[in-house]
């Protein structure tokens, strides 16, 4: 491909896969319906994969890519909202469990590449065994059994409101959504999560050019530091299980976000390889339990509103796109180094951010937000 296309494939997915993402959750409901859902994205998942891997022109690939957003959303982020619906006084110690899960796939993604590429694969192979592995948990899904509904007021509501037309049910979640967006403690988490990931995935998608063209590292010191910024993100999540039984979760978000707001500094400033690369790895083990608590704190501003956090989480993902392409631009008018600077005050908005009062979250009741 030429490089305009290979910008197409990573903007116009994004965009329109994003936008067809958008009402997944309030239309889904909840109940046996989302349940559908779930597993009829996870059909269109695999296909998706199976489309990319046996693509034989352009088009193919980019419709592929452009499915896969809605399958990813019905599949995974709703899967994600059933769970927060089921431990609705523990989602904070789910989230990260969710969250770790990720990290170990982000580990292993380009263990897996290597592993196809060393038997003789090529990138298509690579995406054979993503499918064979999302048909694995498809199955899953699919085999797991679903308590009995109708047991409890909640549960028969929310049969009722399955049994509605999508017509009627887009309609009854747009006054949900406009409520949510008023409400300052909707509102306050949504936005941080987004202000949250310039240093953690937006921060991690300049890192290595960093290095290479600021801090003049060897190419191969900047693909070691992303592998040890993946690991050390993945043991944080590891050991933010364990913390989390043990302090409230708003506490290791300002213990973190402390420690970061000391940190990213000193990794911009710090000389020398081996300095910069524990910097790293302390800092991206700190900013590890930013999206699970951050996210858990979503879900618990809305209690038995899952679908309007799936729907609200996605359209300020669209949003949040334009983060890479701020920090581009500034790069680009003022340097790499001016731009990356600037992210030191993302820690101090996670500080500052959850300092106001309100009423008690997931994995500290009876505190104030």
């Amino acid at each position: 491909m030429s490089y305009d296309q290979v910008g197409l494939l990573a903007s116009i997915p994004l965009l329109v896969g994003g936008f067809l993402e958008l009402p997944m959750g309030v239309l889904a409901g909840q109940g046996r319906r989302r349940r559908r859902v779930i597993l009829g994205g996870g059909i269109l998942f695999v296909l998706t994969l199976l489309a990319v891997a046996s693509a034989g022109s352009f088009a193919v690939l980019m419709a592929a890519f452009v499915a896969f957003y809605p399958a990813s959303g019905a599949f995974v982020s709703l899967t994600q909202a059933k769970i927060m619906d089921a431990w609705p006084d523990r989602q904070a110690q789910v989230m990260v469990r969710w969250d770790l899960a990720g990290a170990i796939g982000a580990v292993a993604g380009p263990l897996l590449l290597t592993a196809v590429l060393a038997s003789g694969g090529g990138w298509r192979a690579g995406y054979l065994v993503l499918a064979g592995i999302g048909a694995l948990a498809w199955l899953g899904a699919l085999l797991r059994r679903e308590p009995a509904a109708g047991g409890h007021r909640a549960e028969r509501a929310a049969e009722d409101t399955a049994r509605k037309p999508w017509t009627a049910r887009a309609r009854d979640a747009a006054p949900e959504i406009g409520r949510a967006l008023r409400d300052w403690g909707t509102l306050r988490w949504l936005l941080l999560i987004e202000v949250a990931d310039l240093l953690v995935d937006v921060f991690t998608g300049f890192l290595a050019l960093y290095l290479v063209d600021v801090a003049h590292l060897t190419p191969a010191a900047a693909a070691l530091a992303i592998a040890v910024r993946l690991g050390a993100a993945l043991a944080g999540d590891a050991a933010l299980i364990v913390i989390l039984e043990r302090a409230g979760d708003l506490t290791v978000l300002r213990v973190s976000a402390a420690a970061a707001a000391l940190l990213y500094p000193a990794f911009l400033l710090v000389p020398g390889v081996v300095p910069k690369l524990a910097v790293l790895a302390a800092l991206s083990a700190a900013t590890a339990a930013w999206y699970p608590v951050l996210q858990a704190r979503l879900y618990g501003s809305l209690p038995g509103r899952s679908s309007v956090a799936v729907t609200l989480s996605s359209a300020a993902g669209l949003a949040g796109g334009l983060g890479p392409l701020a920090v581009g631009l500034v790069a680009q008018g003022f340097g790499l180094s001016w731009a990356l600077a600037g992210l030191a005050l993302v820690p101090v908005a996670v500080l500052l951010v959850p300092g106001r009062p309100a009423g008690p979250g997931p994995g500290e009741a009876g505190g104030h937000t």
